[in-house]
């Protein structure tokens, strides 16, 4: 397995893991009580995203194996990871795990985590079984939230995960999903992940699990506004795993990102195939306080 060499910023890591905690229920990352932290301004840095649907951490094999999802993150390296079909608690399938919170602890990382769809347990006094999607960052989380996207009739809950990232004083805005199966579901929700995206300024990186290819009419509303990474790699299929036919999995940036490296990852730890993409963050404006 090749070692990571990536340290940037480890050692304000440190400093800022003093500043900050997990809470454990909702897997929402928040600024420690008491505590204000001044970032300084903004750097020119290189930062790796990854979309990966980890399907519950169930290869093609059907083995349960979350390590094995953590090592391809840790081989690649990547510093801001988007995950779909994550467990917190579900099922027997998951061992009932907060498979979030075990990556996130397992990498180092800080995390949060959005559950999509939420049921009672199964006996009374366990945690709430939930299913969703979850970022897992190198860099401080100051802000997430979870956007419920429209559904039509008994469809599956799905969600559009925002988190404002401090990337070395760049504030980036990352946005994760995980669409419906339907087209008519998908043409309503793309259009409402770029209502709530265009609701911040700077730059933007949105990624996730779209079940559409990139030619399909509920695609072209994301070409109109944001960059598709893989827009030159035609045949960057991510899907199914172990035979991949088709593009579904995606990675859009603002206008102001440049991406310098993209590449679809050969595993099969997963049934889809995780992408990433090497994207780089112009300075910024200085700020304060860790706000948004």
């Amino acid at each position: 397995m090749k070692i990571g060499t990536k340290k940037r910023g480890k050692w304000m890591l440190s400093l800022l893991s003093m500043a900050f905690f997990i809470v454990s229920l909702t897997g929402v990352q928040t600024k420690a009580a008491g505590i204000e932290m001044e970032f300084p301004r903004g750097q020119s840095v290189n930062v790796k995203v990854m979309s990966y649907n980890i399907h519950h951490a169930e290869g093609v094999d059907r083995g349960l194996d979350l390590e094995r999802i953590a090592k391809v993150i840790e081989y690649e390296e990547a510093d801001i990871i988007g995950l779909q079909e994550v467990d917190k608690h579900w099922s027997e399938r998951s061992d009932f795990q907060d498979q979030a919170k075990w990556l996130a602890d397992r990498l180092g990382m800080f995390y949060v985590y959005a559950a999509n769809l939420d049921r009672d347990p199964l006996h009374e006094g366990e945690p709430r079984r939930q299913y969703g999607t979850a970022i897992l960052s190198k860099y401080p989380i100051l802000h997430s939230e979870n956007h419920p996207l429209t559904k039509i009739g008994n469809t599956e809950q799905r969600g559009l995960l925002e988190a404002t990232i401090n990337v070395k004083g760049n504030h980036l805005h990352f946005y994760n999903t995980h669409l419906a199966l339907t087209t008519a579901e998908r043409q309503i929700q793309i259009k409402e992940i770029i209502s709530i995206a265009g609701e911040s300024e700077g730059p933007k990186v949105i990624m996730g699990d779209l079940n559409a290819v990139p030619d399909s009419i509920e695609m072209q509303p994301m070409y109109d506004h944001y960059l598709d990474v893989f827009y030159d790699k035609p045949e960057a299929y991510t899907y199914s795993a172990d035979n991949p036919t088709k593009r579904i999995d995606f990675i859009f940036t603002s206008a102001e990102i440049k991406t310098v490296e993209k590449e679809v990852i050969k595993t099969l730890a997963s049934d889809h195939l995780p992408i990433t993409a090497e994207i780089v963050l112009e300075r910024t404006e200085p700020y304060e306080n860790g706000g948004n």
